[in-house]
């Protein structure tokens, strides 16, 4: 599979669309040229490695969102995919929690909304938590 090929399945599945669809939705919130480079650098190559799991990968994207700020629509599908790869309800909460020490409150605690936010909508669907 080629390298853009596989980032097109990573966003299809961290956003939650068919790949037929990713495409289409790159381009339009974000224009052609960066939904290419999106394809082929990003999703294609940075939750491939053997070092960490797919767990451990969306637990560290979530702290660097997080202690960043101003993230957070980018933190919203971060969240379920790290529920859909294996964290819990209460290794997320934890992971805020933390950052409230290193990154400040303010930051942590807007991550927290959002995580309890995402978290209550994948309870009212009734997906896996």
């Amino acid at each position: 599979m080629s390298r853009r090929r596989r980032g097109i399945a990573v966003y299809a599945s961290q956003f939650g669309v068919s790949e037929a669809e990713v495409e289409q939705f790159f381009v339009e919130r974000y224009g052609a040229r960066m939904a290419e480079e999106a394809f082929a650098a990003q999703g294609g190559s940075a939750w491939e490695d053997d070092a960490l799991s797919l767990r451990d990968r969306s637990l560290v994207v979530l702290a660097a969102l997080i202690t960043q700020g101003g993230a957070e629509e980018r933190l919203r599908p971060h969240v379920r995919w790290a529920i859909e790869h294996g964290a819990t309800r209460e290794e997320l909460e934890a992971l805020a929690t933390l950052l409230a020490v290193y990154a400040g409150w303010p930051r942590a605690s807007v991550g927290m909304e959002v995580i309890r936010e995402e978290l209550a909508r994948i309870d009212d669907k009734g997906d896996r938590t």
